[in-house]
């Protein structure tokens, strides 16, 4: 029986979740290769930061080298010192990630990733070190990095570091240390990636511009993120994609989920951290309507702000007007709004000419994936001066007295101001481990090289493993209705093209 097959009785008896205990990872110990190559300049921009929450190790991280308890040096992370503080926060997030760890339990056995080799650049957060050794449990061998110079948390890092996981990831990276890192996770001593977890698409365009023989070797890539998937579409339809990908941004479990959920519980927070601003009452204006828009307005509507919508697709648009939103250009709100979150996952959204036009005192973020959304770079001029008032908090001051207050210089404000639902993420991440499965368990011929969904099955599996945290008893179909409908009694229930 394949592993996402369910029990028809198994899934619709309530189940006690137990907490497993933390698996032990086998310390995988490379010697560094250091890479002297120079810097792609057409590699996608990534935000400049110097700053870092851990001052204890001050310099770069890549300047020093120093090994784990098991003499292992094939890591660079920025203080080994933080290793048990993040292996309880790891312990901590197995609680809140029921659905991935019972994945774990259930095809722990099997070892259905013995053999894969999977490099990844995603979040290097609790939640995602959980992901990562449950990979490990299953079998695989992997190598990470950070898919983002801000959102890393030191002290995870520092945790898989001594579990024996090449990590490289620090917080604070600048341009260099971001490629320097993605580097590293590819170029292990002797060994060579056969998989790809990429949230961004820049590992996957780093492999592409640097060691493509490398990435026509591996099984496939499973992507997280619109703006990287959004890049795999584009090297598809122009007949370069040399392994197939699923795109897990626009699978069921992922977009009605993660996108939905994990927006609208963090938005207001990270507001909140970061600001201590009245939400009530505010003019906002939310730049796109997909499912991260659509959660951004309802959070602040349901806060008492005064909610506003930009949008290019005329559906979207219709929904933002069908749910009471109105559309409008942001040339022509923008001098009165109070703030201003971009969710598009394009570039450019808000640019200089936009913003030397808000009124001061008026807050600038971002909840799209892309770090460019806001013209970030266009501010970095003679004229205009920065003022780091708090952590991810910049006053940006125009000569003529205004001031733009911009959080987390644009890069994805929950990401780096506030924490995540972990159980939502659970979802997520479960998603991931089965992609990666799928892709590197098919045979030869069954996927092209094109850019897919997760089959129904799988993400009909994710959601069911979730449903026993919630004692859910779900509804048997009877012969009569299973003949009636043309269904399988265990699913899928929908078919392939159902929006839910």
């Amino acid at each position: 029986m394949p592993f996402w097959a369910p029990n028809p009785k198994a899934h619709r008896s309530p189940m006690k979740v137990a907490r497993a205990a933390r698996p032990s990872t086998t310390s995988i110990v490379r010697p560094m290769q250091p890479y002297d190559g120079p810097i792609n300049e057409e590699s996608p921009a990534v935000s400049q930061s110097d700053t870092s929450d851990d001052e204890e190790c001050e310099g770069c991280p890549r300047e020093r080298v120093v090994s784990n308890s098991s003499g292992s040096k094939d890591f660079c992370v920025r203080n080994m010192k933080l290793a048990a503080f993040g292996r309880r926060e790891i312990e901590l997030a197995e609680h809140e990630l029921p659905g991935l760890m019972a994945l774990r339990r259930k095809v722990k056995a099997e070892k259905p990733l013995r053999g894969a080799r999977v490099v990844a650049c995603v979040h290097l957060v609790a939640q995602y070190a959980v992901l990562i050794e449950t990979l490990i449990d299953l079998g695989a061998e992997i190598r990470a990095c950070a898919c983002n110079v801000m959102s890393t948390q030191n002290e995870i890092a520092s945790a898989l570091a001594e579990a024996g996981v090449p990590v490289f990831a620090w917080r604070g990276q600048t341009e260099v240390d971001f490629w320097w890192c993605i580097d590293k996770v590819v170029c292990g001593d002797g060994w060579q990636p056969n998989m790809i977890l990429d949230d961004g698409g820049d590992l996957t365009h780093w492999l592409a511009k640097k060691y493509p023989s490398i990435l026509k070797e591996c099984r496939g890539i499973v992507e997280e993120s619109v703006t990287g998937a959004h890049r795999l579409h584009q090297i598809a339809k122009a007949g370069r994609l040399p392994i197939p990908a699923i795109n897990l941004n626009e699978c069921v479990t992922k977009s009605k989920f993660d996108n939905l959920y994990t927006t609208r519980e963090s938005v207001i927070e990270s507001l909140k951290r970061t600001t201590d601003m009245m939400i009530g009452g505010k003019q906002a204006l939310v730049c796109g309507y997909g499912d991260v828009g659509k959660s951004c307005c309802k959070s602040l509507q349901t806060m008492g702000a005064h909610v506003t919508v930009s949008e290019v697709d005329p559906i979207c648009a219709l929904q933002a007007c069908m749910d009471g939103f109105k559309i409008v250009k942001v040339s022509e709100v923008i001098r009165t709004i109070d703030l201003v979150i971009t969710a598009t996952g394009n570039k450019r959204v808000i640019t200089r000419e936009n913003m030397d036009r808000m009124k001061s005192g008026a807050v600038l973020c971002n909840m799209g994936h892309s770090d460019n959304e806001i013209d970030v770079a266009s501010l970095k001029t003679p004229e205009l001066i920065w003022e780091r008032v708090r952590s991810q908090v910049d006053y940006v001051n125009w000569p003529d007295g205004r001031r733009l207050v911009l959080l987390a210089e644009g890069r994805v404000l929950n990401q780096n101001c506030s924490s995540l639902p972990s159980f939502v993420l659970s979802i997520t991440c479960a998603a991931e481990v089965v992609a990666l499965i799928e892709l590197y368990s098919a045979p030869a011929g069954k996927y092209k090289n094109e850019v897919y969904l997760l089959p129904k099955r799988l993400d009909e599996f994710v959601a069911l493993l979730h449903l026993e945290s919630f004692d859910a008893r779900l509804t048997e179909l009877t012969d009569e209705q299973v003949r009636y409908m043309g269904l399988q009694r265990t699913g899928p229930f929908k078919s392939a093209n159902y929006r839910y």
